[in-house]
């Protein structure tokens, strides 16, 4: 344990009233995640349209969509890349500090972003090879937001409000999700108005304007504006204290730059700074010590995680394939491309503003009331419940008149994901290690996350298919019914895993990590 108690100035952050500066770090960070949202899933709108623009036969009945093999590249290509820059950027946090590294992930999300919507060549091969090019850099930048924002958030905020923070930084990926369904419903509208084309089965060649090439590149480029906008106050931030005076050793400094943040005089006598000999600085990620204090949370926040997000993404990325299954948009060949591009956005739309929005600002209100624990006890147990509830009797939900039924249950799923799983799984991570190990363990917890992710996409992909006649291209699956089953079994082995999670509700970071003992910090 440390010996001499919790330095001023990290007491004085854990009860400071919430103020103005809190704000704006949740602005900040949450910029990070909106944009994260936001190119992840715009490109689920836009790979229908690819399809259609790349890689239709007109003498064939149907349009063309993206073979299953680039389907699957262009779709897991930036969660490959999200993979790896979770485990790269959460450990450079550690090591050069948060606010150094911070910048950096900006601009590469801003650039990637950017390029990507430019990716090149007239073919299908050189559009699909430079957009995943492109969308494997986006997602490295994207993997860095995750570990930095999460622990930038956690080590400003009080200890009473910090998970409600944790947590509105990460529901920003809600708005960046309805965000991109909106973005995709204007640019399509607007093309709509100004390009009209008969639908396919009217007109196979003519159902296809040119412009539509522009549309996807419109689509993909637009989710950077709100994150370069806030590039400039991401550098102005200073570097958190917990990360000044626990690791760099220069809690002076820590106490100078708080003064400012918070408005109050802190004082930090070189003395004491001496004293505060922070336990455990010898032992690193890989020593035996490490294992004894943290290595069954470690267990835990990367199984729950890897487990969710198998859920979360398979759900969130083939949307639109379950909507054509279940009725809610018609046949691609009734319709034009971007006709096609606005109904997906639409449903998309509705999707996010009823089970998905509501998820997160759900956690956010209760999550310092409830605690961690309980949310995400609770999250799994109901994805469980109605991923069974949409199995059991799939074939119900599918004949005519059911749809409806369908997609208030599909909307609960989500709807419990995020005020569940999906947001105790970010947001615990960055309270329960140690300062100097933080953004690493929650970089590594994340990377599972994303692991879980890549499984999701490709193996639902795969697996929904109807195993007497899967789509061309496609080997025989189990179908969505038994998909559905395994789900719910994912989500199952979730509420398991939980129980090894420690509540971190209303307690000091430096009393959870194990970095300064309990009876200190109350003195």
């Amino acid at each position: 344990m440390a010996r001499g108690g919790q330095l001023n100035v990290l007491a004085t952050l854990d009860q400071a009233k919430t103020q103005w500066y809190h704000f704006t770090a949740i602005i900040i960070a949450g910029m990070g995640f909106f944009t994260d949202a936001y190119d992840l899933f715009c490109i689920s709108l836009v790979t229908k349209l690819l399809g259609r623009i790349y890689y239709t036969d007109p003498s064939k009945p149907d349009p063309g969509s993206m073979p299953p093999n680039v389907l699957a590249a262009v779709t897991g290509v930036a969660l490959c890349g999200t993979l790896a820059g979770q485990l790269f950027f959460g450990w450079l946090g550690d090591k050069l500090g948060r606010k150094s590294v911070y910048g950096f992930t900006l601009i590469l999300m801003v650039v990637c972003s950017i390029a990507s919507g430019l990716s090149f060549g007239h073919t299908a091969k050189g559009v699909v090879s430079t957009l995943c090019f492109f969308r494997f850099w986006l997602g490295f930048g994207i993997g860095g937001d995750y570990p930095l924002s999460a622990t930038i958030m956690s080590e400003y905020a009080n200890k009473k409000t910090r998970g409600a923070f944790i947590a509105a930084v990460f529901a920003m990926q809600g708005f960046g999700i309805l965000f991109g369904a909106i973005v995709g419903l204007v640019v399509s509208a607007c093309f709509r108005k100004s390009y009209p084309a008969p639908s396919y089965s009217q007109d196979h060649a003519a159902s296809l304007v040119p412009q539509a090439d522009y549309v996807w590149r419109l689509i993909l480029m637009f989710g950077t504006i709100p994150a370069a906008l806030t590039y400039y106050w991401r550098m102005k931030m200073p570097e958190t204290a917990r990360y000044t005076a626990l690791v760099a050793r220069n809690a002076k400094q820590a106490a100078a730059d708080m003064s400012k943040v918070l408005h109050t005089e802190i004082e930090e006598s070189a003395d004491r700074v001496e004293k505060t000999i922070i336990a455990g600085e010898e032992w690193g990620l890989f020593s035996s010590q490490f294992l004894r204090r943290h290595g069954l949370h470690l267990l835990a926040t990367t199984s729950t995680w890897f487990l969710l997000d198998i859920a979360f993404y398979s759900q969130n990325l083939f949307q639109k394939d379950i909507f054509s299954k279940v009725g809610w948009i018609p046949p691609a060949r009734t319709m034009n491309a971007i006709e096609e591009l606005f109904l997906i956005a639409r449903a998309q739309a509705l999707i996010a503003l009823c089970g998905t929005i509501p998820g997160y600002w759900f956690t956010v209100a209760f999550i310092d009331i409830i605690g961690r624990f309980w949310i995400q006890i609770m999250g799994f147990a109901m994805m469980t419940v109605f991923m069974l509830g949409l199995a059991v009797p799939y074939h119900h939900w599918t004949m005519h008149g059911h749809h409806t039924g369908f997609l208030v249950m599909y909307g609960f799923t989500f709807f419990f994901a995020n005020f569940g799983p999906n947001s105790t799984t970010f947001i615990v991570p960055a309270e329960i290690y140690p300062a100097r190990l933080r953004s690493t363990c929650h970089g590594i917890s994340a990377a599972a996350g994303k692991a879980g992710a890549i499984i999701g996409a490709f193996g639902f992909l795969y697996a929904a298919q109807d195993p007497d006649k899967p789509e061309p291209g496609y080997p025989k699956g189990i179908g969505i019914r038994n998909a559905l089953f395994v789900l719910a079994g994912t989500n199952f082995l979730g509420t398991i895993m939980t129980l090894l999670v420690p509540e971190s509700k209303g307690k000091s970071l430096e009393v959870i990590s194990q970095e300064v003992a309990d009876d200190e910090e109350a003195a």
